[in-house]
């Protein structure tokens, strides 16, 4: 057994058709350490849309819930135009000084943007300053958000497998999901064991903002001990003579499929994760302790998908698990979103979600490595988030306020045609894109 210069741990080496269960643990080990900020910045945002269900009517006047949440679902919107910034000034730090030192610093501004949340005054105390308050929150959230992406889906690249980087992408991935589940978790505790429905409007949504400033310090603690990866460090002279914006610059067909790649995948992600507790709550008709578990279910189903679906890409490729969503997401939304919104069977509801999760997972599970794969080393970190903070900001984050003002306006199905045309646009992309399980650029300084 030799010591993984990658992981900084002991790993029993084998040639690229080998496996070994031990090389599987170290290198799962090193992914989870690196992704556990992941899971605590996704928390973080995900405890924002799981209980502005409570926390709406706090900071917003209006007395129709549809209303209310349509205000704190824009919010969350308009905070995703400030990601592009976090991921170009983290981005940058990280291919010039280290993807452990930008992973290390966002997750602390993610643990001032929490706190800010949990003791901001309510609009009854303090007027409009509260939504304020709360927007200025959110932006700090995103910046820092905005460089997690990047950084993190690097780092995992990098540290990764050669031969198994699908596989720990799908690890990967099992943090962001498990980052909401927790959100929802913790609601679901408050919402059984501690709190009734009052006392969660009327204090009790501030506690999980309180527990994801907490556990951001914890993965600030973390993460300052992370190894630095072997393809950073081996690159350090190249990137010490290069200049940043002509390597992007001279890769735009690599950006723009960032782009292309993104669009379907992340309108998809969103429908199925912060839109779908509203959609459940204001549609489907479920109450709210059905709304949770159902949440929290097709969650769990999610997160198990993830590294069997990566795995799978390491023996097919990338390419034909992105079409396979693609082809699947524009066929069946539509049926899946309408049989949705007709059941009133919390098991149907579940069902039918994970269904969903079955099509999503062909994108989500290898999102991340797909588009590191795009670049080389030394813009990395800044070709995977810039684009992707961009098309998220656009076509993700106002998932929630594109859905609810469909609702709105008496038109919801509008709504289910609208995410099928992301999905399709991303289609024709992957149709036309290479295999990047063997056209990688992952071992390329600059």
């Amino acid at each position: 057994m030799e010591k993984d210069a990658v992981s900084g741990v002991g790993i029993v080496r084998r040639d690229s058709d080998g496996f070994d269960a031990a090389d599987v643990f170290s290198r799962s080990k090193a992914v989870l350490t690196g992704s556990l900020g992941n899971l605590i910045e996704w928390y973080d945002i995900y405890a924002y849309s799981a209980f502005s269900l409570y926390f709406a009517g706090a900071f917003f006047p209006q007395t129709d819930p549809v209303a209310q949440q349509l205000a704190a679902a824009s919010l969350f919107a308009a905070a995703f135009f400030v990601r592009p910034l976090g991921s170009a000034l983290f981005g940058y730090f990280a291919d010039r000084h280290g993807r452990r030192n930008a992973l290390t610093a966002a997750v602390l501004l993610m643990c001032f943007g929490s706190l800010l949340i949990a003791a901001t005054p309510t609009y009854a105390s303090i007027g409009v300053a509260a939504p304020v308050m709360l927007a200025v929150a959110r932006l700090l959230q995103s910046l820092s958000q905005g460089g997690e992406y990047g950084s993190g889906a690097t780092y995992l690249s990098e540290v990764a497998h050669p031969e198994r980087r699908g596989f720990y992408s799908g690890i990967w991935y099992m943090t962001l999901i498990g980052g909401q589940l927790l959100a929802i978790v913790v609601l679901l505790v408050l919402q059984k064991a501690f709190l009734t429905p009052d006392q969660l409007k009327a204090w009790g949504w501030r506690i999980p903002f309180v527990i994801g400033a907490l556990l951001s310090i914890f993965a600030f603690v973390i993460r300052r001990d992370m190894p630095e990866t072997e393809l950073f460090e081996a690159a350090k002279p190249t990137i010490r003579l290069e200049n940043p914006r002509r390597l992007l610059l001279r890769d735009w067909r690599a950006v723009a499929l960032v782009v292309g790649i993104t669009v379907g995948g992340a309108s998809a992600f969103y429908t199925y994760t912060t839109y779908m507790q509203k959609f459940l709550k204001l549609s489907v008709g479920l109450d709210d302790s059905q709304t949770t578990l159902v949440t929290a279910g097709t969650l769990v189903f999610a997160l198990l998908l993830q590294p069997l679906y990566g795995a799978i890409s390491d023996r097919v490729g990338r390419r034909p698990m992105l079409i396979a969503f693609g082809a699947l997401g524009t066929l069946g939304t539509v049926p899946l979103l309408t049989s949705l919104r007709h059941t009133r069977s919390p098991l149907a509801a579940f069902l039918l979600i994970c269904a969903a999760w079955m099509i999503v997972s062909g994108y989500t599970s290898i999102a991340a490595i797909a588009k590191a794969e795009l670049f080389p080393t030394a813009i990395r970190a800044m070709g995977v988030g810039i684009p992707y903070a961009l098309t998220v900001a656009i076509f993700g984050g106002s998932i929630d306020s594109v859905a609810l003002a469909f609702k709105n306006a008496g038109d919801e199905a509008g709504f289910f045609w609208y995410a099928t045309a992301l999905i399709f646009v991303s289609l024709l992309c992957y149709i036309f894109m290479k295999d990047m399980k063997t056209h990688s650029k992952m071992e390329l300084s600059a």
